[in-house]
């Protein structure tokens, strides 16, 4: 017995030194902690991180330690987690959108060290660095989100590109390319916006209603709501190029809806396109928000008489361009003044003559339609949109 009472002293001064050092994490936590600590093949290493971080930055580490996936509980540098959560503590003691943040929008939404499934990368500082002098005089988070849209492209030097050498990029892969394609660059947003203590999530659908593709974009949460925007979009938030096929996205469809990130689970997964068969990721289906905000705009618009119809139909040929028949399925986007304000796939040769692709465009403006052909080519139609609603053709050959 004598031999081992010095043992059991150490094992209580142990627990006790756990419970006296980690006095910044509630006792809910503190549960939750011992849990997922016992199950990760380094439990020793998480414990004496937390041991040393400072007290105001406790219940952050242990957010992210007990949320984390399993992979980076057992794999992830800490010196990066370490770095993560000082910085992400350090702008919400700076400023004033982010100290009035909710602890859950905080902790959810500015926190996570990372997007999706991405490579871990240790970008929070060099972003801090990067970001946080360009937005220190705003006066609000409106101005500090209009001003990362204003500038991304060239703080972080990269452009959209599909050659770059994955989709899922980290911020440190899109840089050193100079180019990713719109889910590295939804990662790199979501990321600069965080950098300010701005919350931010990726959203995205895996493929849209009609099938010609998937797309990614970046969420932003201000005063209890959520908007969307984009790289390189203009501060005009729930505006994007995408919102009419956003309205036609189908809810509880993980193929056809859209979804929204979510660092701890929210009952729901993440529909990846570049990894169908993971579920690791939490989502939440926000499907329905975008087909009411749609149905908004298309009503305001409509009784404003601003915009008029515009359809679109693709041809064979011009000698083939009148019957069903002749009709070919093919992506168009529509340009204005070199911004995309809409896309779609037009109807085939089995499609109704009825069922045809159509955008409300603003009257008064020149429109760029744009196209591949039958031989890969680019292919433009311009067409002055009047008053009155318009049929547009184009032809692959």
């Amino acid at each position: 017995m004598r031999k081992e009472a010095p043992f059991f002293l150490l094992l209580v001064g142990l627990i006790c030194s756990f419970s006296a050092c980690t006095s910044g994490i509630s006792t809910d936590y503190k549960r939750q902690l011992e849990t997922v600590l016992n199950q990760s093949s380094r439990a020793d290493s998480l414990r004496l991180l937390l041991h040393k971080t400072p007290h105001d930055e406790q219940e952050a580490m242990a957010y992210l330690i007990v949320w984390m996936p399993q992979g980076d509980r057992d794999t992830m540098n800490l010196d990066l987690l370490k770095e993560n959560v000082a910085y992400a503590c350090r702008v919400r003691s700076e400023f004033s959108w982010t100290k009035a943040l909710p602890d859950s929008i905080f902790l959810n939404e500015v926190l996570p060290y990372a997007v999706v499934d991405e490579t871990r990368d240790s970008w929070r500082q060099d972003f801090y660095n990067r970001f946080a002098p360009r937005v220190a005089k705003c006066a609000d988070i409106r101005a500090a989100i209009d001003t990362i849209n204003r500038i991304i492209p060239e703080v972080v030097g990269v452009e959209y590109n599909t050659l770059r050498e994955k989709t899922n990029q980290s911020p440190a892969e899109s840089i050193r390319q100079g180019m990713a394609s719109c889910t590295g660059l939804s990662i790199l947003l979501v990321d600069a916006f965080r950098s300010v203590g701005i919350p931010a999530r990726f959203a995205g659908t895996a493929a849209w209603h009609d099938n010609r593709g998937n797309h990614s974009w970046t969420e932003v949460w201000i005063n209890g709501a959520w908007f969307s925007t984009e790289y390189y979009q203009p501060p005009a938030l729930d505006k994007a190029w995408f919102m009419a096929d956003a309205g036609k996205s189908v809810s509880g469809d993980h193929t056809h809806g859209i979804y929204a990130v979510s660092f701890r689970p929210a009952g729901d997964w993440f529909p990846m396109a570049w990894n169908e068969n993971a579920r690791s990721i939490h989502g939440i289906d926000v499907s329905q928000r975008y087909r009411d905000i749609y149905s908004e705009s298309i009503q305001t618009l409509t009784k404003q008489g601003t915009h008029t119809n515009v359809t679109f139909m693709m041809f064979r040929d011009k000698r083939h361009n009148s019957n069903s028949g002749d009709r070919v399925e093919a992506n168009v986007d529509v340009f204005c003044n070199g911004v995309q304000v809409g896309g779609g796939r037009t109807a085939g040769p089995l499609q109704d003559m009825n069922d045809a692709l159509s955008f409300l465009l603003e009257k008064g403006h020149t429109y760029t339609f744009a196209y591949e052909n039958s031989r890969g080519e680019k292919t433009t139609v311009e067409v002055l949109v009047g008053n009155d609603p318009v049929t547009v053709k184009g032809y692959m050959q």
